[in-house]
């Protein structure tokens, strides 16, 4: 049987139902029920680095016995033969399921060769941004942030749910916006490109105490400071905090001052979310601030149509679910152009595609 991931074995599915295949993952919540007829059954939700899916436990399979000696946050190989339906999405009626060997575990954790590429490219585009502030005192709190808490930043999931939702999930988010922010700052040579770097990096540290799994985990779990103080706060707390740590000798020399550009990263922190109703305690008033603004909801939203066509590729031209914060049930994009050659068509990089 082939080791698939969730998101894979959902894919699979889809095309072609039923599939046999095996899912290393983590139980995230293993609730004992009683169906209508009394008939007791599991219900668990298993979670790994791409997403989730919950299966039921009857009392007349395997998999039910198993679910009575393990519990949430144990590692687990489940292997059956999945289905999909329009109705009731993935489903699986006889499955199997076993304690993870260690190794296992850590090859998990780990995420598959091509997630660790995606991952470890992010980093560099992240690290890389910070390495080319030219304001010192810019870069010194950045790399020191990088530094202190790098594992928990690279784990850490962007959202509970809607974008990102994933661990690494906010180095993913963040890095695609650090990228569209470079670009636009050659657009607008006006903006002060390093302040932009620092508030990409520091907008949502915070959820490294509001959405960050374990270190031997995939649960997003809040902390009691992201449940009680939420992350525009924790952020503010963080910039403020680690730039109190940094020795500031010669810093007197520099202008514009220092108390002017911890103020203009703390604005950052804080408007990011652009409106007061969505929780912002202040509107972007800095061209930097809304440009940091409309790349965050600019990131989240196209996350959520991708999200969206990779959970129904075969929808052709018909629209797909609604997606509540997209406000709009969205349309598969129009694919990209084919031009003509004397033998056939080219594709939209050249390559000859003969009829």
């Amino acid at each position: 049987m082939p080791l698939l991931t969730i998101s894979e074995l959902k894919k699979a599915a889809r095309e072609d139902s039923p599939q046999e295949a095996v899912v290393h993952a983590q139980i995230e919540k293993l609730i004992r029920k009683e169906a209508a007829n009394g008939k007791p059954f599991h219900e668990v939700q298993f979670r790994d680095g791409s997403e989730s899916m919950t299966l039921r436990a009857w009392s007349d399979t395997p998999a039910f016995e198993a679910c009575s000696s393990l519990k949430a946050s144990e590692f687990v190989e489940i292997e059956g033969i999945f289905s999909h339906s329009s109705a009731f999405g993935l489903d699986a009626k006889r499955w199997e399921l076993n304690p993870l060997p260690e190794e296992a575990i850590d090859a998990l954790l780990e995420g598959s060769a091509e997630r660790r590429e995606l991952l470890e490219r992010c980093d560099r585009i992240i690290t890389g941004a910070v390495e080319s502030i030219a304001d010192p005192r810019i870069k010194a709190l950045c790399g020191q942030f990088l530094s202190q808490h790098g594992p928990r930043f690279r784990r850490a999931a962007a959202a509970r749910g809607n974008h990102h939702a994933r661990r690494g999930g906010l180095l993913e988010h963040t890095s695609r916006m650090m990228e569209s922010a470079l670009a636009l700052c050659g657009v607008y040579p006006e903006l002060n490109r390093d302040l932009i770097i620092a508030g990409v990096l520091f907008h949502d540290t915070g959820k490294l105490w509001e959405t960050c799994p374990p270190e031997r985990g995939f649960g997003i779990t809040p902390e009691l400071r992201g449940e009680l103080l939420g992350h525009l706060s924790i952020g503010i707390e963080l910039v403020n905090s680690i730039w109190r740590e940094l020795p500031k000798d010669g810093w007197e020399q520099f202008t514009p001052s220092s108390e002017d550009v911890r103020l203009h990263i703390l604005h950052l922190v804080a408007s990011h979310h652009g409106q007061l109703e969505y929780g912002s305690p202040v509107l972007p008033k800095t061209p930097e601030a809304a440009l940091l603004h409309f790349i965050d909801n600019i990131d989240a939203r196209m996350e959520m149509f991708f999200t969206a066509y990779q959970a129904n590729p075969s929808a052709g031209n018909s629209s797909l679910e609604w997606v509540r914060p997209l406000g709009v049930a969205p349309v598969n994009p129009l694919p990209a152009v084919t031009a003509p050659s004397e033998t056939g068509l080219l594709s939209q990089d050249g390559e000859e595609l003969l009829l």
